[in-house]
């Protein structure tokens, strides 16, 4: 036996039997910050159902500042506020003033207030900005269906009720609507109006350039005068019809350079339901794009226990992206407020919970969390019940907890408040800090290429992390039983923990991972 082989041996003998004795999940060796937002995690909330200050029963500003020190201590580096404008539904998509705050919310000032305090904390803040339509009570809209002379009435998109256009049914491209009927009629009216998602939400004529410069004027606004960091864009790709794809990728180029104008460093996410090939050219006009291919892909992998293509799928979908723009930021999520939520939908199982935050925690892209993920929160469509509120202490303790909807999945009976989880470190919030913290100080993690590793066993994902110096495999037994793995031959000098989540054992280059474990290796 030459010495080195031998040396090997030994080292694999002692790793196995230091591992078989720790019990307690390991953390990274470093706990220092290396993230840097909007490479970082960010963290989605519905203002009114997440802290409500004045026992109104609906979630405010103020609630959401006393909240700040918790977001700050679960790790994440910027959150984005689902709509707080002016509007008559509780979801708040059909705005009436772009420049303002539902007084539900607050103030203008309390959110300025907020902002600085988020500021402060190193928590930066962006801010849904919904722009492929207004409400149809918006004064715009108002104008223009009143006064067909009006210069707002450009504003909008109309047609003559004998238009062939208008007989025609719109047809379903996305998950984000399953709206058929886009016109619109106005009573007394020959002219119908063109509304994508449906009749209270008409669409904005971009073909019109007053129309445009508004937008930029409100873009502007917030970004100059209130200090947000940048803007979540809802059904960025619904500017422009359907068959005018080209026109939307430009549109967002132009709209990217006017902010920039503003604030250079200013951030843009869009949402475009779709695929890899429908998405990638909008990376040319954001910053960031949602990937709901890998939403999916991670959501069936920890509900099937398998693991299939997702790490070579993720690969490919990022070297497309790559090939339109190097500068990209993927994204990643499990599910939003327009999704069931991802404890329900993997039937209430904490493990397969915690393995699927692993997975969106490890594997590359800039994480979104989703209120209320993080301690199990549960919920199914209609959209109100996946929005329910956020628990944060037992019962009649619970002095900030919204009651404008009575829960019907996430209840004390099912989710166990927030207070509660802090004290077990085996809770699900627990197991989130874990993670967060573990992503936020490696840079292979946070900043780091993608190269899928393919192993004898379909259950367990495994996949390497690098950047610069920094390499890293990372191994997820997704199922709920043991499972062996033989390490190929060039990847047989990965020995040392660099994580884990459940005791492990190695020897002969076999790993032996426990049920639902998370193991990271360095050299």
């Amino acid at each position: 036996m030459k010495k080195t082989t031998l040396h090997y041996a030994i080292v694999l003998l002692l790793l196995s039997f230091v591992s078989g004795c720790n019990r307690i999940a390991s953390k990274s060796a470093s706990t220092d910050k290396v993230s840097d937002w909007p490479r970082g995690v960010t963290y989605e909330i519905f203002v009114q159902s997440f802290c409500d200050s004045d026992n109104d029963g609906i979630g405010d500003i103020k609630g959401m500042t006393s909240k700040l020190d918790y977001l700050k201590d679960l790790g994440v580096e910027a959150v984005w506020l689902m709509p707080m404008s002016p509007s008559p539904s509780y979801h708040k998509y059909d705005v009436v003033d772009y420049y303002g705050i539902h007084p539900d919310y607050g103030t203008l000032a309390d959110f300025k207030e907020f902002v600085n305090q988020a500021h402060a904390r190193g928590i930066h803040v962006v801010i849904d900005l919904v722009l492929n339509h207004s409400g149809v009570d918006h004064p715009w809209f108002q104008e223009a269906a009143r006064n067909p002379e009006s210069r707002l009435r450009d504003y909008y998109v109309w047609a003559h009720q004998d238009d062939p256009q208008t007989q025609k049914k719109g047809k379903i491209i996305a998950g984000d609507s399953d709206n058929e009927n886009r016109w619109h009629r106005i009573e007394g009216s020959e002219y119908l109006y063109y509304g994508y998602f449906y009749g209270g939400m008409p669409d904005l004529n971009y073909d019109n350039p007053a129309l445009r410069e508004e937008v930029f004027k409100i873009g502007r606004f917030w970004l100059s005068e209130v200090g947000v960091d940048g803007f979540r864009l809802d059904a960025a790709r619904h500017i422009f019809p359907d068959d005018r794809p080209e026109d939307n990728h430009r549109w967002w180029v132009e709209f990217k350079q006017e902010m920039q104008k503003v604030k250079p460093d200013v951030y843009l996410v869009g949402e475009v339901w779709a695929d890899a090939a429908t998405v990638a050219p909008y990376t040319k006009g954001l910053h960031a794009l949602f990937n709901f291919d890998m939403s999916y892909a991670m959501t069936n992998a920890a509900r099937q226990e398998r693991i299939d293509s997702l790490v070579i799928k993720l690969a490919q979908i990022r070297k497309y992206y790559n090939g339109v723009n190097p500068d990209f930021i993927d994204a990643s999520f499990l599910t939003n407020h327009d999704q069931n939520r991802i404890m329900s939908e993997l039937n209430g199982d904490l493990n397969k919970a915690k393995m699927a935050s692993a997975l969106l925690l490890t594997l590359p892209g800039s994480p979104y969390i989703y209120y209320g993920e993080e301690i199990g929160m549960t919920g199914k469509k209609p959209d109100e019940h996946i929005r329910e509120p956020f628990i944060w202490e037992p019962g009649q303790e619970d002095n900030c907890r919204a009651t404008w909807l009575e829960p019907r999945f996430s209840t004390e009976q099912t989710v166990s408040p927030v207070a509660v989880q802090l004290q077990n470190e085996n809770s699900l919030l627990n197991h989130y800090k874990t993670f967060i913290q573990l992503r936020n100080s490696s840079k292979a993690l946070t900043f780091g290429e993608l190269e899928p590793v393919q192993l004898n066993n379909g259950s367990v994902g495994a996949f390497l992390r690098t950047h610069s110096d920094e390499t890293l495999l990372v191994l997820h037994n997704l199922s709920g039983a043991e499972a062996s793995v033989k390490l190929p031959d060039n990847l047989q000098g990965y020995t040392k923990p660099f994580f884990q989540s459940k005791d492990f054992s190695f020897q002969n280059s076999t790993l032996r991972l426990q049920p639902y474990a998370t193991l990271i290796l360095k050299k």
